[in-house]
């Protein structure tokens, strides 16, 4: 007999032969919130706001402009096309001219951009979370952690209230990261510092009709 077995026997008997079945989970979460419409879309910027990032709201066809303003409030009006990388598949009148796509290249090295433009997967008001699924518009997850500042565009029809609503969207397969707020974390004097694990700076583009 191997120690492993060995091991599991003995936890086994342990254990004995009855066995109680386990706790049946109830899953009667709250998939409807409350809130909707524009109240909806405010309480996202409420919350959004709260974790020290940006909203900027505009029309749908005015997603590109804003971008562009999100980056110059950002970086400063002097930013250059190759400081910023772009998910691969962005709505091209959300980009920047000039600024590169983000393909996996060796060349993009995107420690080195000063920002990144993404899109979301979703958004979850209640909790002021922005999720990122690995998908063409939202790009690999490095490109929303490497760069300093990480400019996200985000649909009305994105927006849902809260966490249950959000998830029953997502592909649980794909690799989702989760964005509240710029990157924080707290020393053991709870001193706040930015930009440890993540981008320093999230700039919101919150287009409505």
């Amino acid at each position: 007999m191997s120690a492993r077995e060995e091991v599991l026997g003995r936890i086994r008997q342990a254990l004995g032969s009855e066995r109680s079945a386990p706790a049946e989970v109830v899953r009667d979460y709250r998939l409807e919130h409350p809130v909707t419409g524009a109240e909806l879309l405010d309480l996202l910027v409420d919350r959004v706001e709260d974790y020290r990032a940006t909203v900027l709201r505009c029309s749908p066809a005015e997603i590109g402009e804003t971008v562009r303003a999100a980056l110059d409030q950002a970086l400063g009006t002097g930013w250059a096309a190759s400081d910023v990388v772009v998910a691969p598949g962005l709505d091209g009148a959300w980009r920047p001219v000039g600024c590169d796509v983000d393909d996996d290249r060796p060349a993009v090295r995107l420690a080195d951009r000063a920002a990144s433009v993404t899109a979301v997967a979703v958004a979850m008001a209640e909790t002021g979370t922005l999720v990122l699924d690995g998908s063409p518009g939202c790009g690999r997850r490095a490109l929303s952690l490497l760069p300093d500042v990480l400019v996200c565009v985000v649909t009305a029809d994105q927006v849902v209230g809260g966490v249950p609503e959000g998830l029953a969207r997502l592909d649980p397969l794909r690799p989702l990261t989760m964005v509240s707020g710029p990157s924080a974390t707290s020393d053991i004097e709870l001193q706040r510092v930015e930009g440890v694990h993540g981008p320093r700076t999230l700039m919101v583009v919150l287009a409505t009709s």
